[in-house]
């Protein structure tokens, strides 16, 4: 039975089994995700979950970051997963199903606060949590069958909980069962213009897994099989399912590695697929400049962007992407990054500010763009995430650039000083300089925490901070080694 796999996984993972490439990696996601966190401070949804979560006092709680306010911990997981993922910034995950497996950091670190776990029970849930979740979306593709991707996360943040709990075999396995009988999401989430909900979407499936776990503590027993049972998981939500070896576990030759490995944290705000439309984009107006003058942008013609098909689905299919109404329709719109990207020379979570959304001149050139898939980019994902954009202008002349990894991808890896770099930008004007500082030297240290509470302090937002602070957005590409 699968949940009974999941259960005796959880129970096995080891921190001492962990390589410390690993452990590396895992403070890496913590550093990425506050910062988003950090970025997303004053973004409608945050605010009215913080808003919510804040009607709860629990004086042992979990911390609502940015504030010194104590809650229950499925309520911070809620509003503190909603500022992980608002900026669309966080990591990702690409293959049957994609995925922010980051997403389940928040919760971890809330159940970690609550429980007074040390930081190496937090890095190993963290590991956890991505290796179920990864494994879960090599497995079977959700979306096609009109669920959204955030229905496994109740299984990896229920289990992740599980492990920072320290809850027996048997409680492990019932919040498996609790975390998959009632929290089926809709991909409407996803579809067409789209709302706030998107922010929260995951933050709401951790905040269900945390709270599975919680009863699970309590005795709360679930419906079991929940995957295999006559009206269970894979009759009607994913179909079958096969999980791989999870990191550790022997295979015939050598043990799994840890998918943390294969994640990939982003440059730019904007979703994966358009990461390397927005590299294209750059590189290609440097070119247009450089070649035709100053006003080189007013001459373009015609704009097509050679994607594969998921890319395409997502982000390069409905027309609301070629008239975004909404910040979260923006930054899934191939249309409106490469655009932008275009005109700007720059993309930043300010690219997506309601003043930009209307300009006229960027909207009459996403009227130029068209969406295609090339025979030749067919298949290649996930292995790659190739773009391949073309711009022609009225002399005739095209301008092609191909970009299949963008920085950041496990083959074009971002450094740890440009992940300091994107973390300083997101939390500037949110935290002292030297605060700044703080949270960056304790997260390398995380390991070294005797109590993962320690770190809520630092995160606490300056008073007075009304507005996103300037100049966000795009990591700059630094020769630094890590």
């Amino acid at each position: 039975m699968i949940a009974d796999r999941l259960a005796r996984y959880t129970q096995s993972l080891c921190y001492d089994d962990l390589p410390p490439a690993v452990v590396h990696e895992v403070k890496r996601r913590v550093l990425d995700s506050l910062g988003c966190a950090l970025g997303a401070w004053n973004a409608p949804p945050c605010r009215i979950a913080r808003q919510l979560a804040q009607a709860v006092t629990m004086p042992h709680g979990a911390t609502l970051w940015g504030t010194g306010h104590k809650t229950l911990p499925d309520l911070a997981t809620f509003a503190n997963g909603a500022l992980v993922r608002y900026l669309d910034f966080n990591d990702t995950y690409l293959a049957k199903e994609p995925a922010h497996p980051s997403d389940n950091i928040a919760a971890i670190l809330a159940v970690g606060e609550a429980s007074r776990a040390s930081g190496k029970r937090v890095i190993q849930a963290i590991v956890l949590a991505y290796e179920v979740q990864c494994r879960l979306c090599d497995s079977a593709a959700l979306r096609p069958r009109g669920w959204d991707h955030v229905t496994y996360g109740p299984f990896s943040s229920a289990l992740a909980a599980a492990k920072v709990m320290k809850l027996s075999d048997a409680q492990t396995l019932h919040a498996v069962n609790l975390a998959g009988v009632a929290n089926v999401a809709l991909r409407q989430t996803r579809v067409g213009d789209l709302s706030m909900w998107k922010a929260c979407a995951f933050s709401n499936a951790a905040r269900n897994g945390v709270f599975a776990a919680m009863l699970a503590q309590r005795g709360m027993t679930g419906p079991s099989p929940i995957f295999e049972g006559e009206k269970g998981f894979m009759k009607l939500i994913s179909g079958p399912l096969e999980l791989p070896l999870f990191g550790g576990e022997k295979g015939p030759s050598e043990p799994a590695t840890f998918k943390i490995l294969d994640t990939y944290i982003k440059r730019y705000p904007v979703e994966y697929h358009a990461q390397t439309a927005v590299d294209a984009a750059l590189a290609i107006r440097e070119d247009l400049l450089k070649v035709e003058g100053d006003d080189a942008l007013s001459r373009i013609t015609e704009i097509e962007i050679g994607s594969y098909d998921v890319a395409i689905e997502i982000i390069g299919r409905d027309p609301e992407k070629w008239r975004p109404r909404t910040r979260e329709t923006a930054d899934h719109s191939f249309p409106y990054c490469v655009a932008v990207a275009l005109l700007d020379g720059k993309v930043t979570v300010h690219s997506f500010e309601a003043k930009r959304l209307t300009d006229p001149v960027l909207h009459q050139l996403m009227q130029k763009v068209r969406v295609v898939q090339p025979p030749e980019l067919v298949g290649r994902y996930p292995q790659a995430m190739s773009t391949r954009l073309t711009v022609r202008t009225k002399a005739g002349k095209d301008y092609v650039t191909q970009v299949d990894y963008p920085l950041g991808h496990p083959k074009n890896r971002m450094s740890d000083h440009e992940i300091e770099d994107k973390f300083r930008l997101l939390a500037a004007g949110k935290l002292a300089r030297a605060r700044v500082k703080k949270v960056i030297d304790l997260v390398w240290k995380l390991d070294q925490l005797k109590d993962i509470s320690a770190l809520m302090p630092l995160l606490r937002i300056r008073e007075g901070v009304t507005s996103p602070s300037m100049g966000l957005g795009m990591v700059s590409v630094s020769n630094h080694d890590e």
